[in-house]
């Protein structure tokens, strides 16, 4: 026995030592003897390029990091920074459970620029109502087990909400339209991607829904029945967001959770209102928020079109939280030209906390709205 596992760890070092002898002369600089070669070896230059260079290519970096992160993930159920993994393949933001010790005011800042924005449409005679989208792991969060997010965040729905709606400003709640939809809806239609930060096209329906109704209550929407319809096409493989802090392939792929499967939405208007949508010479409802609006694929744009009845237009953008997309639409010339009836604001409720740079910026005086 003692001599087989010699045997095999004399093999296993001696696989490692050709990898490296040829990974080691795949990376070294060919123009180490040419003209110059003589400062380059002294200065460094040289071995900064051989490191580099051995690092690209040699064949057992990816299984380092692969392994180490198997390891991570299969016992600990841990990832990179950045990601919650629960159970089932379920996997969740870190931006959902992080709490910063300015936490509390940042909030508070957020909800007053809120506030801001509605006295600067309400000025430009535009209506505001707000889609507050609730944290995931607070819509399903049976598969982070006894995982909780921290204090400040497992009242924040609630407090951000009651915030909004003390503003006056009409702001359906999500959570309770989300946990209603899930309830009712097919286990086969989540209101979330398991493996995405983003909701899915049902859960997006959801929420356009219960906005209409809001909108509607308030007086901001007229019905008008059957002006467009979703094309719902065949199911594809979605590789979410959230598996980019999963680094298991090329070695361990198999570990990784499966793809959500996504099918296509596509809503358009119908043949028999499209002379209607003609007349319309600006958009009197306008979507601005993150990639929960701006990506295609989840037809938020969409399911608002169905269920208010007429055309949205969308100034949302990903990657730049819910703010600046705001204020930039409030600076643009669209606005100061045809100010819509409505703006639809989404926001999910994680970016609440978050500071912006150097914290929330004020929206144009409403005397000066461009």
């Amino acid at each position: 026995m003692k001599t087989w596992n010699l045997w095999l760890s004399s093999a296993f070092a001696g696989a490692i030592l050709l990898l490296a002898a040829a990974a080691g002369w795949r990376a070294a600089p060919r123009d180490a003897a040419g003209p110059g070669a003589g400062a380059r070896w002294w200065n460094g230059a040289v071995t900064r390029e051989f490191e580099s260079h051995y690092d690209a290519v040699f064949p057992t970096r990816a299984l380092g990091i692969n392994a180490w992160a198997a390891i991570g993930y299969v016992l600990f159920r841990e990832g990179k920074p950045g990601v919650v993994v629960g159970r089932d393949g379920w996997l969740y933001t870190a931006e959902e459970f992080d709490a910063a010790p300015d936490a509390a005011a940042q909030v508070d800042a957020h909800l007053a620029l809120v506030g801001s924005v509605r006295e600067l449409l309400a000025a430009r005679h535009s209506a505001l109502l707000v889609a507050l989208v609730p944290a995931k792991a607070r819509v399903r969060p049976e598969p982070l087990g006894a995982r909780l997010p921290p204090p400040a965040h497992q009242a924040l729905y609630a407090r951000a909400l009651a915030g909004v709606q003390r503003q006056q400003i009409p702001a359906p709640d999500l959570l309770a339209a989300l946990s209603a939809c899930r309830r009712r809806g097919p286990p086969a239609e989540p209101m979330f991607l398991r493996t995405d930060t983003h909701w899915t096209p049902a859960g997006a329906r959801c929420a356009a829904e219960s906005l209409a109704g809001a909108a509607r209550g308030a007086g901001l929407a007229t019905p008008r029945p059957g002006a467009y319809r979703t094309v719902v096409g065949g199911a594809v493989p979605h590789r979410g967001d959230l598996l980019a802090f999963l680094p298991l392939e090329p070695w361990f792929e198999g570990l990784l959770p499966p793809p959500d499967a996504l099918a296509v939405h596509r809503t358009e208007p119908l043949a028999a209102s499209a002379g209607l949508l003609d007349d319309v010479a600006a958009p009197a409802v306008t979507l601005v928020g993150t990639s929960y609006s701006a990506d295609a694929r989840w037809n938020f744009a969409g399911a608002l079109r169905q269920a208010l009845g007429e055309d949205v237009v969308s100034y949302a953008a990903p990657a730049h939280g819910p703010f600046a997309p705001m204020l930039e639409y409030l600076d643009s010339p669209d606005f100061a030209s045809a100010p819509p009836r409505l703006v639809i604001w989404e926001m999910p409720e994680r970016y609440l906390p978050m500071r912006d740079g150097d914290g929330p910026s004020a929206p144009p005086a409403p005397g000066n709205p461009a």
